[in-house]
């Protein structure tokens, strides 16, 4: 019975992901759009890390958050087996082919990377909550082994929540077709493609995928009603004006982050046309790490101050070169 089953379930060895179908020179043109966002979201990004490891006056609870969170975006777009790196080989690939193991891969690591940054959300509200409710008491709650601790949880939490529905997924008979009308290998069109019935499986991936998004968007919601509360209660105008632009960058996110989701992953699939998952799943999977960056450090005059160093060190070690000016100790 065990090998019969094995064997079922090992009768596709590999998805076809369809991706966006058109014209060979529309899929150049797509190629060509994918890669210029890619790379700028990875270098807008990585100049946030780079600015937060470098200038000391970052090292806070609010910048090293923020810092694990461009460093998680960065992980969002480069793993090779995520969706962006893979759609970009799609677009020049004729079979556009990956393989089963690949697929479930990317289903964990997509999944668990989105999970992790609804952790890294709320923590970031947390901790703007703290900031501006409880100022004489933030000093002494969020200490560097409390932001370390958060930080910590954020990770782990995120890549345990989804295990459990890729398991089960996986563990399903697949004996053809195997065509995903996708971009990427999502839940969803898994579940569709199974030869038997999976209702365990499916509840179980509706359900943790609906209850993180929920409680994170909920959470966050109750942390900045209080902090407007507190915002409204403050004296001066400046001050008003300073904690709201503090926490304006950060509403900006979460809204672009989970408007899209939402709609993915709380309300019903069988509402949407197959292109509106695709366009929902490419909003937050390319466009949301894209702008976040430009939210963060247009709209927070430390981090441009931060940037701008990160740039300037950036032309002078090219100009140095490996044996120039670094290595000179005057």
């Amino acid at each position: 019975m065990n090998v019969s089953s094995r064997e079922t379930t090992h009768t596709v060895s590999h998805f076809i992901l369809l991706g966006f179908p058109s014209h060979p020179r529309m899929q150049l043109l797509y190629f060509g759009l994918f890669s210029v966002a890619y790379t700028l979201t990875l270098m807008g990004n990585t100049a946030i890390v780079c600015a937060v490891r470098w200038d000391r006056r970052l090292h806070t609870p609010m910048y090293i958050l923020l810092g694990n969170f461009s460093l998680l975006e960065i992980c969002y777009i480069w793993y090779v087996n995520s969706t962006v790196p893979n759609t970009l080989v799609n677009f020049l690939s004729k079979t556009k082919a990956i393989s089963f193991t690949g697929c479930f891969l990317q289903l964990y690591f997509f999944f668990s990377m989105g999970s992790t940054e609804c952790f890294f959300l709320s923590a970031m509200s947390f901790d703007r909550y703290f900031a501006i409710c409880h100022p004489l008491h933030y000093a002494t709650v969020m200490t560097g082994q409390c932001c370390i601790n958060l930080v910590i949880s954020c990770w782990v939490c995120g890549f345990l929540w989804y295990l459990v529905p890729v398991i089960l997924i996986s563990q399903l008979p697949f004996c053809g077709p195997n065509v995903i009308d996708h971009f990427v290998c999502d839940s969803g069109p898994l579940l569709t493609l199974s030869c038997a019935p999976a209702p365990m499986s499916k509840l179980t991936s509706y359900t943790l995928s609906s209850l993180i998004i929920l409680l994170s968007f909920l959470f966050i919601l109750i942390s900045y009603t209080l902090v407007l509360l507190a915002v409204l209660r403050l004296p001066s105008a400046s001050s008003r004006h300073k904690a709201f632009s503090t926490c304006g960058s950060h509403l900006a996110v979460v809204l672009l982050f989970y408007g899209t989701i939402m709609v993915m992953h709380v309300s019903p699939g069988s509402s949407h046309s197959t292109l509106m998952p695709k366009i929902m799943t490419l909003f937050y999977a390319m466009v949301t790490p894209l702008f976040n960056p430009l939210i963060y450090s247009l709209r927070n005059k430390d981090m441009k101050n931060a940037l701008w160093k990160v740039l300037e060190k950036s032309k002078l070690s090219l100009v140095a070169g490996p044996g120039g000016m670094w290595n000179n100790p005057a």
